[in-house]
C-alpha cells in the first residue's frame, strides 16, 4: 500500500508540474517550436530601447519558454529577473487585449516600453495598433489588465 501511494504521488507531482508548464505555454504567444517574441532579445527593448534579434546560441528557456538574446549580457540580465523583462500579456498584442480582450500576433519592432513593461502590437496592413493604444492608453491598459487576468484563470 505505501508503494502505491508513493508511485501514485509521484505521478501526481510530474503531472501538476507538466501542467504549470504547459498552462503557462499555452497563454505565452510563441512559435511552434516554444520560441518567444519571434527570436528577438527581450532585454534589448530595455537596454537599447529597440527591437534585436537574438541568437540561437543565447537561447534560454523559462518555464517552457524560450527567449534568445543578442548578447550574453541580456541573457544574464534576463537570468537575474525574467519577470522584469518579459512582454505582458505572454506577447500578445496589448491594444487587443485591451480592446477586445483577444490574442493576436505582433509585430515585434513595434512595441511601447512603459513604466518599466513591455507591451507588444500588431503592425500588419496598415494597422498599427500602437497608435490607437496611444490614444486611449490609460483605459486600454487597464482594461487589457483585466482581460488577461480572466484568460489566465
Amino acid at each position: 500500500m505505501k508503494q502505491l501511494l508513493t508511485v501514485l504521488f509521484l505521478i501526481a507531482a510530474t503531472t501538476s508540474g507538466t501542467f504549470a508548464q504547459s498552462s503557462r505555454t499555452h497563454q505565452y504567444n510563441l512559435e511552434k517550436s516554444g520560441l518567444a517574441i519571434e527570436g528577438y532579445d527581450p532585454v534589448a527593448y530595455f537596454a537599447a530601447g529597440k527591437a534585436i534579434e537574438g541568437r540561437k546560441e543565447l537561447s534560454l528557456q523559462v518555464d517552457g519558454v524560450t527567449y534568445q538574446f543578442s548578447t550574453p549580457q541580456n541573457r544574464d540580465l534576463f537570468k537575474a529577473n525574467p519577470t522584469k523583462y518579459e512582454p505582458q500579456y505572454g506577447g500578445w498584442c496589448a491594444y487587443a487585449m485591451g480592446a477586445k480582450g483577444e490574442k493576436v500576433e505582433v509585430d515585434p519592432g513595434t512595441f511601447k516600453v512603459l513604466d518599466g513593461k513591455l507591451y507588444l502590437f500588431y503592425n500588419k496592413y496598415f494597422n498599427n495598433t500602437l497608435k490607437s493604444w496611444n490614444k486611449d492608453e490609460v483605459n486600454l491598459k487597464a482594461r487589457a489588465d483585466n482581460n488577461w487576468t480572466k484568460i489566465n484563470k
